[in-house]
């Protein structure tokens, strides 16, 4: 009998705030007692007389060899389930440290950058003698005092560290000052002289398409004859779609801390989600050998995807200033400077030609999805075959062909953001169904349903099968019941037929997200675990912590493999000098990656000190193993009994290794670009939503009555983790399609630069009703980690629902009869715009039916 874990948002709560508080108390009393100090994962030692002689390791002649920390203990935790996010007692007490909290080393510097004012342009003058003059200012550097190389574009060329003759945006980097403050290195700034001889910008990329102007080819993915399909349907649509941009909006900005060290060398902190990547650039700019790099970060306070490539430009030029001042440097962006020089999920122009039969199922067609990847690739290239490969969503398009642009902009050069290209990607269909459901005059939740993958149309049109599409099915079929879906939408239509104004709608909308970087070499992962003679366990992996739980699930991994505690894991700050050329925190693939390296590592120690105490202690190999901080045998009872602590010992002294490197690389993926077929993701996530929205149509402003959620995380690793990440996703998707509205003026100056012009969804923005079910009962049908699946991404596109049901609300004012057009995000003013865009078509039609005007 398969079950569900289920949270209901209302009062879900009140058991965990209360944990948390006492924890929380109990973390402050520490905190008071001992404020620079962490305490010790491992269970305390009150005193010697409360240690026994077989929790002490000794040698020859009783001397101990270290004390044995981490014995069994009688309130164990569940490795495999819920377990507290290892740095939580830290977020919530203020003692966790972001890079703005390290100590730096005496005499440390603070650095700025100067930016255009110009979004296109040729610069004619740059008078830095006045910065120089400037209090406090020990160095100003610009793209002349750069000893290496110029140009850190992560994977193509096109991102200068300084613009040098030509400016491509507003926000792009001219110079950086060193001061002895913070203070002083803003107001010297301020001092340069700029002058820029203006070129014409272009902010259209459907214009840049029209010309040719891309930053990477165009491609194309085609799957039967696609023309012969669009001939021989019985109906025909086409529409086409704006789908916002959105800010990462991590509550840590983009900063760093660059120590010198001795001969050419220098450690970088930074918050940062490809730590190799920073590493390598930091190198490549100061003509230096990467081994002379080292870069470190323990968290971050958010990534989104705006820390992948995006954070490494200000590791550089701090970088650069150190070696030149030989004094550490700290850079900080304000968060003015830091949203108008760093890049935005790419907006997307959309379109699609479908041809359809008489039930609304596709028989095929064409889309045409333009990436808007601002002035340079970054990882534009990657974003919009993400798009594409996500067109279908969970749907099966027939013979399709999907072409997807990337336009040149003069913006700041869009980059990852959660679901990397897959929500733009998943918009279109959407709208293709609403729109299909509409010509037809059926619901549009019979209309997707009709045309989910199924046997016999189960191959996406890039070629790769989906093979666990019946899951899809299920989901929906669940959520249907457990929603009330179909009663619900009764009651909305009697509502909508005698309310002249407020107008309720209300959609059901899947996903399916493929798991894997698409750049095949990027799915590896490395990790490195120690174990000390106390028994203590040291993890370090490639992946890095921006609040998503990701060091928690490792840990757990590692103490479950090894039969121990929790408590008796500690992870240390990922670090490029202990686990090399990793790849970065993205994807989803944190956990499925650097979790499977730490578990090859951890099995590795666990077959070593078992075949030790086989020949040790004399026992039959077959059927030992670790458990609850224990040599087990399956034979009979290890006699006498042999502590986790006294085995690490005797293997210690048995010159055992009690270190190991572990490693994972994904199996099976493949695309060629040239064919556009493959399969480039491992496996596939799932999930549905259901949301019910109320809508004034005479101001355009509407609420979020109503979520449900169930959603496919495989086997969970850690059910708490995965469902903080569903209700994250979901809100975080919710306001990428209705209020983070992006604007910039005619120039190119981006005018919602702050919390008080750009509006992230608050609590008050959350449903009064939020139902959130992890789907259990179907172990990933790959050999992933425990059978579990990633969570990171597939949520955000669930958030999908909100945007068609508030289509649903406005389609009540013409019957039902109409799909209107709603670009996004969804403002009220774009909501306001399209119900009298509809009321206008009813006056001319003279419908009777059409909803009460002005």
């Amino acid at each position: 009998m398969r079950t569900l874990t289920k949270r209901v948002f209302n009062a879900s709560r009140a058991a965990d705030l209360q944990t948390m508080d006492s924890r929380a108390t109990a973390g402050a009393d520490q905190t008071q007692q001992a404020p620079m100090t962490e305490p010790s994962l491992a269970p305390r030692i009150e005193s010697e007389s409360t240690v026994t002689d077989g929790e002490i390791g000794r040698l020859e002649g009783d001397e101990p060899v270290a004390r044995d920390t981490v014995s069994p203990s009688p309130k164990r935790h569940d490795v495999n389930h819920a377990q507290a996010h290892e740095s939580g007692i830290k977020h919530v007490t203020g003692r966790a440290r972001y890079i703005d909290d390290l100590p730096a080393p005496h005499g440390t510097l603070h650095a700025m950058v100067g930016l255009s004012e110009v979004a296109h342009g040729r610069v004619t003058r740059l008078d830095l003698g006045a910065v120089r003059e400037m209090p406090g200012v020990i160095d100003v550097i610009t793209a002349q005092h750069i000893p290496g190389h110029r140009d850190i574009g992560p994977v193509f060329p096109g991102d200068p560290m300084f613009a040098d003759e030509e400016v491509s945006y507003v926000g792009q980097p001219l110079f950086a000052v060193a001061a002895t403050s913070y203070l002083e290195a803003r107001r010297a700034v301020k001092a340069a002289v700029v002058e820029i001889e203006p070129l014409p910008p272009r902010f259209d990329p459907v214009a840049a398409a029209d010309a040719g102007e891309f930053v990477r080819p165009t491609h194309v993915q085609v799957s039967g004859d696609w023309q012969q399909a669009l001939e021989s349907a019985p109906h025909v649509l086409e529409a086409e779609q704006f789908v916002g941009g959105q800010e990462h909006f991590y509550l840590e900005g983009q900063a760093c801390l660059v120590v010198p060290g001795e001969d050419e060398g220098v450690t970088v902190y930074t918050s940062n989600q490809h730590p190799s990547e920073a590493q390598k650039l930091v190198a490549e700019v100061l003509d230096i050998p990467f081994h002379a790099v080292t870069v470190e970060n323990r968290r971050m306070g958010g990534g989104f995807g705006g820390k992948e490539t995006q954070a490494a430009p200000w590791a550089c030029m701090a970088a650069l200033l150190a070696r030149r001042t030989g004094r550490a440097i700290r850079l900080r962006l304000p968060r003015a400077d830091d949203t108008r020089a760093t890049g935005k999920r790419h907006p997307f122009h959309n379109r699609y030609r479908l041809g359809f039969d008489d039930g609304g199922v596709i028989i095929g067609g064409e889309m045409t999805l333009i990436g808007d990847c601002g002035h340079s690739p970054d990882l534009s290239e990657a974003v919009v075959d993400r798009a594409m490969f996500h067109a279908d969503n969970a749907y099966s398009l027939g013979a399709a062909r999907v072409t997807g642009h990337r336009a040149r902009t003069h913006t700041a050069s869009n980059t990852a953001f959660r679901g990397f290209g897959g929500p733009q990607g998943m918009m279109i269909v959407e709208r293709a169904m609403d729109d299909i459901a509409r010509h037809i005059g059926e619901d549009p939740l019979t209309v997707r349903k009709r045309n989910l993958y199924r046997s016999g149309r189960d191959t996406t049109h890039y070629g790769q099968h989906v093979d666990q599409h019946p899951l899809m099915v299920e989901i929906i079929e669940r959520l249907e019941r457990s929603s009330d879906y179909w009663q619900r939408r009764e009651e909305i239509r009697a509502f909508n037929r005698h309310s002249a104004v407020i107008k309720r709608g209300l959609a059901l909308t899947p996903v399916k997200f493929g798991i894997s970087f698409t750049a095949k070499h990027l799915n590896q992962a490395g990790a490195l675990l120690h174990v000390y003679t106390d028994g203590s366990v040291m993890i370090n992996h490639g992946g890095t912590e921006m609040g998503q739980g990701l060091h928690t699930k490792v840990c757990q991994v590692v103490a479950r493999e090894l039969g121990i505690d929790f408590e008796s894991v500690r992870i240390s700050a990922t670090r490029t000098d202990k686990v090399p050329n990793t790849s970065p925190t993205a994807a989803s693939s944190g956990a499925d990656l650097n979790g499977m390296a730490a578990r090859d590592a951890a099995t590795q120690i666990r077959q070593r000190l078992l075949d030790f105490a086989a020949e040790h202690y004399q026992l039959d190999r077959e059927g030992l193993r670790l458990e609850n901080g224990q040599l087990v045998s399956d034979v009979g009872a290890v006699t006498p009994a042999v502590s986790w602590g006294e085995l690490i010992q005797a293997a210690y002294l048995g010159r055992v290794s009690l270190s190991a490197t572990g490693f994972y690389s994904t199996p099976l993926i493949h695309y060629d670009r040239d064919s556009g077929q493959g399969r480039p993701f491992y496996y596939f996530a799932y999930g549905a939503s259901v949301s019910e929205v109320s809508v004034d149509t005479l101001s355009g402003e509407y609420r979020v009555e109503r979520v449900d959620i169930l959603h496919d995380v495989g086997d969970s690793l850690n059910p708490a983790i995965d469902l903080g990440q569903v209700e994250g996703g979901f809100i975080q998707g919710m306001g990428w399609l209705t209020s983070e509205e992006l604007k910039w003026n005619d120039a190119g100056r981006l005018l919602t630069d702050g919390p008080a012009t750009y509006k992230i969804p608050t609590f008050g923005d959350l449903p009064p009703i939020f139902n959130v079910e992890l789907l259990e009962g179907h172990p990933n049908s790959q050999a992933s980690l425990y059978r579990s699946k990633a969570v990171g991404e597939p949520p955000f596109m669930l958030g999908i629902s909100v945007w068609s049901a508030l289509r649903d609300a406005l389609s009540s004012l013409a019957d039902y009869r109409v799909s209107p057009p709603l670009d996004t995000p969804a403002t009220p003013e774009r909501v306001l715009m399209a119900a009298e865009a509809l009321r206008a078509e009813a006056l001319r039609t003279k419908d009777p039916n059409a909803g009460a005007s002005r």
